[in-house]
């Protein structure tokens, strides 16, 4: 069985975050979503937040889809959980830059987890969670970059911040 596994903080989760999931279903037979618990990072929304977003997104495009939260070394989880390739995705050259040297000490830490990089599509190239939340925090319309699910969540978090 090849079982991918694409991990990210999902915060929020983004129409491009969406379209790689979909497509990376397409290349294993089991996709695991890893929602990562970041120290250097402070979420917008909790952990469990972040996993009922994906599971109401997500529900339906794919049978064989599992959604998790983890902490620590991703190749840890990978080996505990028989994965064999972590999914990236890429929107930009310097997208690149800072996901390759991840996957080199992927390799170096454990050289039996391939890492697979798919390009985002060109309508999500300049999508990131930083940018939506930083134009819906002024009131910009971020409607078609991210689930509507996730919007009625963003704009109620964001009412009650002012």
């Amino acid at each position: 069985m090849r079982i991918g596994i694409y991990p990210g903080s999902f915060d929020p989760l983004t129409n491009g975050h969406i379209d790689i999931i979909e497509r990376a279903g397409q290349l294993c037979d089991k996709l695991i979503i890893a929602v990562a618990r970041n120290t250097s990072k402070h979420p917008l929304f909790s952990m469990e937040e972040r996993l009922e977003m994906l599971e109401t997104c997500c529900s339906g495009h794919n049978s064989q889809l599992e959604i998790v939260a983890f902490e620590g070394l991703l190749v840890d989880f990978c080996r505990g959980r028989n994965v064999s390739f972590i999914i990236r995705g890429l929107r930009a050259l310097v997208d690149f830059d800072y996901e390759y040297a991840i996957a080199l000490m992927n390799r170096k830490l454990a050289p039996e987890v391939e890492t697979v990089f798919l390009m985002a599509r060109s309508e999500y190239s300049f999508v990131s969670s930083n940018i939506v939340k930083e134009v819906a925090y002024f009131g910009g319309d971020i409607s078609s970059l991210i689930p509507q699910y996730v919007h009625n969540k963003l704009q109620e978090r964001l009412s009650r911040k002012t």
